[in-house]
């Protein structure tokens, strides 16, 4: 689990945080971008593919969708961002796995063997849930990899 001094730092940094867990090496061969077609996933997504194309990484976009009926919205944010990773020429795969949001994220992290995690800080649950409960703090609490939260 996340401890309470991260979870404060990423509450109200105004930069973004970079968590690596202990036993982590943090790499950037290949990353996983968790989008919800929030502003601040959309900034994620931007900072990602950057970080991607500086570094020549492979890149796994994620839309979890909570229900069957969200799968053509998961399905548009997909192709939104894998729109923007065509242009910059970056290798993509993409998932738009159903279930619970951070569960798949972390599912998709490990069967895709990614070394990095990039999520937007605060997405759809919005401002009253800066800290404990957000998707970006239970991704973090359950990671084996490095993960990138985007302000």
């Amino acid at each position: 689990m996340m401890g309470s001094v991260t979870a404060r730092v990423i509450g109200h940094a105004d930069c973004n945080v970079l968590v690596v867990p202990r036993a982590a090496v943090f790499t950037c061969k290949k990353i996983l971008i968790a989008t919800d077609g929030s502003e601040f996933s959309g900034k994620a997504v931007q900072e990602a593919l950057d970080i991607a194309a500086a570094s020549k990484s492979e890149v796994v976009i994620v839309s979890v969708a909570s229900s069957d009926s969200e799968l053509k919205e998961a399905g548009m944010h997909v192709r939104k961002a894998q729109e923007m990773a065509d242009k910059k020429g970056i290798k993509v795969t993409t998932e738009i796995p159903v279930g619970t949001v951070y569960e798949m994220i972390i599912e998709v992290a490990e069967k895709e063997k990614t070394d990095l995690i990039v999520v937007g800080s605060h997405g759809r649950t919005g401002l009253k849930r800066l800290l404990m409960g957000s998707v970006a703090e239970r991704v973090i609490g359950h990671a084996s990899c490095t993960v990138l939260v985007v302000k």
